[in-house]
This record gives structure tokens, C-alpha cells and sequence, in this order.
């Protein structure tokens, strides 16, 4: 909808002396229409007087901006875009104190956006700041998922190494009782050889024996 007056009353504008920076300076021959509007789109307040068709205020109400009263029909506020201080002389106090009534309303209204905005900011933040984590959990999920992949394949390999040296054990056994059944038959193979030399020795022996008792018998024969 834009900017809509919300309340209009008059009153005699003033603005503080800008050398003195003490007296105050009329800057409307007579009473002028002053008029609050409102920005729904922008949540912003805003007091405007026209004197004819110049703008004697156009003023933004802020959170800091605090309207004064000073007399029981004058107020005024600082505003410090403007760099300046205006002043309202009204005609009666109710109409003071409806302006005052309004610009503490504006004000904490303003206030209100303003923390409303810097919480909406601060929110944005922390999600930001939450998304980073989760990512960052993710990350961590999946350095923990490969880690426990990567002992899996450690655990197995180191049972296949137990189930390897196991083997070769069983193996070393094996040949340890061939080394031993091949020794031994070495042995009875050399025991035998021995023992077959011994037999050819001896009937090397005998048949030396005969061959002499062989040759006595014949010359016994051929004298007889």
C-alpha cells in the first residue's frame, strides 16, 4: 500500500538557530498542517509538514530519536539526518500529547524492526553457520565411513595373513617330517649298502676259499 498518514494536527514549526544552536527559528509564518505517515512496505515513520509547497519537515522517525516536551504545548527532537532540531508549538496539550503518544510509538515500533531485522539477520547467520556444520558433519561421516571401510580391509587382510602364516606352519611341519622320513631312508639306504658291501666281501671270501680248494683237489688228482 506505501506510505499512508496515520494523524494530522497543526502546529507552528520551528528549527534550532544553526550558529546558536539556542534559539529557535520559525520557519512557517502560521500554523502548518504536520502530518505522521507510515510505510507498511518499509515499516518506517515518517513526519512531514508542507508550507505551501515546500517541506519545512521531512523527517524519518529512529529508534534513537526521543520527542521532548518542554512546555506544556512545545516539544521537539533532534534529527540527525537533517542535522538539525525541530520544534512544534501546538495550540493545546492534547494535541502534544497525541504527537508525543505517536513518536513513542514510531519509535518502538522502529525499535522493533529493527531488532526483528537484526534477529531475521542474525537467524540467516546461524543457518549459514548451521549448513557449514552440517556439511562439515558430512564431511566427518563420510572420513569416518572410509576409515571404517578401509579397517574392514585391514581386519580382513590381517586374518588372511593369520590364515597364510597358519598354513605355512602346517607346511613347515610337513616338510620338517620329510626332511626327517627322507633322512631316514637315506640312512637305512646306507646301512643297506653297507651291509650288502660286507656280504660281497664275504663271499669275495668263500669263493676265494673254494677256487684254492678247487686248485689242491685237481693237483691232489693229476699226483694220484
Amino acid at each position: 500500500m506505501g506510505e499512508q498518514p496515520i494523524f494530522s494536527t497543526r502546529a507552528h514549526v520551528f528549527q534550532i538557530d544553526p550558529n546558536t544552536k539556542k534559539n529557535w527559528v520559525p520557519t512557517s509564518k502560521h500554523a502548518v498542517t504536520v502530518s505522521y505517515f507510515y510505510d507498511s512496505t518499509r515499516n518506517v515513520y515518517r513526519i512531514i509538514s508542507l508550507d505551501g509547497s515546500k517541506a519545512i519537515i521531512n523527517s524519518t522517525i529512529t529508534p534513537n530519536m526521543t520527542f521532548t516536551k518542554t512546555s506544556q504545548k512545545f516539544g521537539q527532537w533532534a534529527d540527525s539526518r537533517a542535522n538539525t532540531v525541530y520544534g512544534l508549538g501546538f495550540s493545546s496539550e492534547h494535541h502534544l500529547s497525541k504527537v508525543t503518544e505517536l513518536e513513542c510509538v514510531s519509535s518502538q515500533a522502529n525499535a522493533v524492526h529493527t531488532h526483528k531485522s537484526e534477529l531475521n539477520q542474525t537467524i540467516q547467520e546461524l543457518e549459514e553457520t548451521l549448513k557449514v556444520k552440517e556439511e562439515e558433519i558430512e564431511r566427518l561421516k563420510r572420513e569416518i565411513d572410509n576409515a571404517r571401510e578401509l579397517q574392514e580391509q585391514r581386519d580382513s587382510l590381517t586374518q588372511k595373513l593369520q590364515e597364510v602364516e597358519i598354513r605355512n606352519k602346517d607346511l613347515e611341519g610337513q616338510l620338517s617330517d620329510l626332511e626327517q622320513r627322507l633322512e631316514k631312508s637315506q640312512n637305512e639306504q646306507e646301512a643297506f649298502r653297507n651291509n650288502l658291501k660286507t656280504l660281497l666281501e664275504i663271499l669275495d671270501g668263500k669263493i676265494f676259499e673254494l677256487t684254492e680248494l678247487r686248485d689242491n683237489l685237481a693237483k691232489l688228482l693229476e699226483c694220484s
